[in-house]
């Protein structure tokens, strides 16, 4: 069995391998990663500049297992956002062993004399995930950078969204000669030039506030209202508790109205993506304004009928329905069309809306369904008396797809 050594090589600068990472690289009879990575520690070696998967499997299938050992190279610590992950498990009849390196967050921390432990660690290096809603809530924000993500284009999009003044850290060539750290407002990095391989530090003193971005069941008052139908804060906290939304999952909500839903949605999938579906225009610009209120960079509004754009749209984890336009059994072939493990909670108002759900079901016995009758009421001062004003009483169903057992 090929003997293959995953190696953190830190920041880059060779005085930053860590002792075991140096034995490794010296017992390496053959070397690949980035190019100039091989080219640092490559001399008297096989050198296979590659970081791509099915690269590292050929160079491992030809390797010799008798006197070879592979060694990958690769940027930082093997644990922390790094290429160690993707090829975890791919490397075909290999003994794989890892040695940790220093990361960027750790080298950059030092640097700036920073404790990183209250970080919230965060990449925008081939991600999308939601620099803005960390900032708000976190007051100590760490990012990788890369691609289109920029330190001075993600410090813009900061600047739109009315944090201009948080201060920022930009490290760019980390170790190396050429390193370059700066450190000014948000509004001062937008305005320069950096690697697009960067990495960030952001400060925000007043994280935090009255929206409490990590619960979910937000006062109403907190959402811009029109004449579009809004999902009351006790049914959500109870509907959202019942499709229990995951950090990185992809979530549908369906007849979004004024967005209520999909605000909270996408507060509770930081990492994940949130795609809101509505036909009407004036529940379109209110969900426009909410997810600007909200800070919600992960939520995207499709304009339409659902049911005819699910098929654009990234495949579910889950989705939730609080309108379907008299199409709910459509509605619903064509989530599980994209994914038949798909978790649905489907807010019912009409008895015979109801009905239909039911029936659908009975024709999937694959399914599981949960229905939840909720009846409020809110008090309303008339004089020196509180009367309690009821409220439509709402049906909440939770569909999931039954565990096969042996």
């Amino acid at each position: 069995m090929l003997k293959v050594n995953v190696i953190g090589i830190g920041p880059g600068n060779p005085d930053l391998l860590t002792g075991a990472a140096r034995q490794a690289i010296a017992e390496s009879t053959i070397l690949a990663g980035d190019k100039r990575m091989v080219g640092q520690f490559g001399e008297g070696k096989k050198v296979y500049p590659t970081i791509k998967l099915a690269e590292l499997t050929e160079v491992a299938a030809a390797a010799d297992a008798e006197k070879d050992v592979l060694g990958i190279l690769v940027s930082g610590d093997v644990g922390f956002f790094s290429l160690a992950k993707t090829i975890a498990g791919k490397l075909p009849q290999c003994d794989v062993q890892r040695y940790c390196g220093i990361s960027s967050l750790v080298y950059f921390a030092s640097k700036l004399q920073m404790s990183w432990d209250d970080a919230k660690i965060i990449s925008m290096h081939g991600r999308q995930q939601n620099l803005i809603s960390a900032v708000l809530q976190n007051r100590k924000v760490f990012s990788l950078t890369g691609g289109d993500n920029s330190p001075q284009v993600l410090c813009r999009a900061l600047c739109e969204q009315g944090l201009g003044e948080v201060q920022v850290h930009v490290g760019s060539d980390l170790s190396y000669p050429e390193e370059k750290i700066v450190s000014g407002t948000a509004a001062a990095i937008a305005q320069g030039e950096f690697p697009s391989l960067s990495v960030m530090m952001i400060l925000n003193d007043k994280a935090g506030g009255p929206i409490r971005r990590n619960v979910h069941g937000l006062d109403d008052s907190l959402f811009l209202r029109g004449k579009a139908p809004m999902t009351k804060q006790e049914i959500r906290a109870v509907s959202i508790s019942k499709l229990q939304p995951q950090p990185d999952d992809v979530i549908y909500d369906i007849g979004a109205g004024t967005g209520s839903c999909s605000v909270e949605l996408a507060l509770q999938a930081p990492l994940g993506k949130l795609y809101a579906f509505e036909m009407k225009e004036d529940a379109l610009e209110l969900l426009r304004l909410n997810k600007e209120r909200f800070h919600c960079d992960n939520m995207e509004i499709i304009a339409g009928e659902a049911s005819e754009k699910i098929e654009e749209t990234p495949v579910p984890d889950c989705a939730f329905i609080g309108g379907s336009s008299g199409n709910m059994a459509k509605m619903l072939d064509s989530l599980y069309s994209r994914n038949p493990e798909c978790r649905i909670v489907i807010n019912v108002i009409a008895l015979e809306t109801l009905c239909a759900v039911v029936e659908y079901y009975k024709a999937k016995p694959e399914y599981a369904i949960d229905v939840v009758n909720i009846a409020s009421a809110y008090n309303k001062k008339l004089g020196r008396y509180n009367l309690m004003m009821a409220q439509n009483p709402i049906y909440i169903i939770t569909a999931l797809k039954n565990k096969e057992t042996d």
